[in-house]
């Protein structure tokens, strides 16, 4: 998979968010996104899942471009907002009712997933009972149940203990071998070093370059 973000600016009340924006990013590697809160590091990311859309530029996934709808969204896995998980379900039921969305019924599958994650021990236990790290375990499954290709991750380490981080790292790096491409925003340069094979910087919505790792 090639990502390839093009000359993309976003104005919004005539306040520049992004200011264009390009980038190349192949499959295979982690790519991380540092920069202060309000930096346009989830900016960036909202349009490229195209949760926004662009005053100018485009956005293209193997020569397909995502903004006019031509590409598959399923393919994209994506920590960024809080998803609307049911409060009175479990987490296992939670993530099955999102997969069978656009598959078939496979609680094997999720089971899986939720290990992977470290969440099975607390597969009974309903989302409103979840801690604060539950919870950010159960969206990073939900970002990654699908085997999508693309899985873009805003700040997911937020919440986490510390072996949930080290957990978390094994995930990536096998999710690296698996060729996924991976993006990471975090304001935490120095976990961004321990997992990515580039990270850029951003600032006021511009692409400042990357910062040697």
């Amino acid at each position: 998979m090639i990502l390839e973000v093009k000359n993309y600016s976003k104005t919004i009340k005539d306040k520049q968010i992004l200011n264009n924006i390009n980038l190349k990013l192949t499959s295979g590697n982690v790519y991380g996104f540092y920069g202060r809160n309000g930096s346009g590091k989830t900016m960036l990311f909202r349009a490229i899942s195209t949760l926004i859309y662009p005053t100018k530029g485009d956005v293209f996934i193997d020569n397909i471009s995502i903004i006019n709808g031509n590409y598959d969204l399923s393919k994209i896995g994506l920590l960024l907002e809080e998803p609307d998980f049911y409060p009175y379900l479990t987490g296992l039921d939670n993530l099955s009712l999102l997969y069978e969305i656009n598959n078939k019924k496979d609680i094997c599958h999720i089971k899986k997933i939720m290990k992977e994650v470290g969440l099975l021990e607390n597969q009974p236990e309903k989302y409103r009972e979840y801690s604060l790290g539950m919870k950010q375990k159960l969206r990073i499954a939900q970002a990654i149940m699908e085997n999508q290709g693309l899985i873009i991750l805003d700040e997911p380490t937020n919440g986490l203990d510390e072996e949930s981080v080290i957990k978390f790292h094994e995930l990536i790096k096998k999710l690296k071998k698996d060729n996924k491409l991976i993006l990471i925003a975090s304001h935490n340069k120095d976990d961004l070093r321990l997992l990515c094979d580039k990270i850029f910087k951003i600032d006021a919505g511009e692409l400042m370059g990357e910062i040697k790792l």
